[in-house]
């Protein structure tokens, strides 16, 4: 896809909003590798890295920045319970592409079932309202992704998989596919799944100690873990 085509091509620190480096979470290494030096996107980013390594709080501020609501949704979503999210997304530039479309939905599954009431007291415009409730967790976060992530726009995903069990997260990774496969379209989603890492042609983020570092998904410590499990699960078991 021409890099003008989809909505976002880099993430920088707004140079009139400087962020203090000594103030979380510009004491996270990789927020601190974005403010110091950017990141370029491609169609498809995925961020994986263990829990607290700040791949959630990159994905949140960049849909924050782009104007998505901060607990789920598109622009318009207003819905917010608690705030919890960080001061990052103030600090933010996203150079945009001039003509590409502003459209885009966040989906982060800690905040889905409220999300879910939201969207029961708001319905939609088109007049086509899903019973989000009366279905399954995972099975209403893949209707929800069906139906929501349509057309050119900017997706943004945390950790989806929490909702989804392993043919879940390949029924999203169809859709997904199937978004950037017709164009104009962008992803940005964190994970722990090395079923949704395996994103066919993502730019893959290893999240860590040293900040962001672009990895192959078979390099990735993610996929090594899994793969080690799987083949001797007694191994880690006894030292638990």
């Amino acid at each position: 896809m021409p890099l003008k085509d989809f909505p976002i091509r880099r993430i920088a620190e707004d140079p009139g909003n400087i962020l203090d480096r000594r103030r979380w979470p510009a004491t996270l290494p990789p927020v601190a590798q974005v403010l110091d030096g950017g990141l370029d996107l491609t169609p498809a980013t995925v961020l994986v890295g263990e829990n607290g390594s700040g791949k959630s709080t990159l994905v949140e501020a960049v849909a924050l920045a782009y104007g998505l609501s901060p607990e789920g949704g598109s622009t318009g979503a207003r819905h917010s319970t608690r705030r919890t999210e960080s001061a990052l997304a103030g600090h933010l530039q996203l150079i945009r592409n001039a003509g590409a479309t502003r459209r885009g939905y966040f989906l982060r599954a800690e905040s889905m079932h409220g999300f879910f009431t939201y969207l029961e007291q708001n319905p939609s415009t088109s007049g086509r309202d899903v019973p989000f409730h009366d279905m399954s967790h995972g099975e209403a976060f893949l209707e929800l992704a069906a139906d929501r992530f349509q057309g050119p726009g900017l997706w943004v995903l945390d950790e989806p998989e929490s909702a989804l069990s392993f043919m879940g997260c390949l029924s999203l990774l169809a859709v997904l596919k199937d978004l950037l496969a017709a164009g104009k379209s962008q992803v940005i989603m964190s994970t722990h799944s090395p079923v949704l890492a395996a994103l066919p042609n993502a730019q893959i983020l290893e999240v860590g100690p040293w900040g962001l570092r672009p990895r192959a998904w078979e390099e990735l410590d993610l996929v090594a873990n899994w793969r080690s499990f799987l083949q001797a699960p007694e191994r880690y078991l006894k030292h638990i």
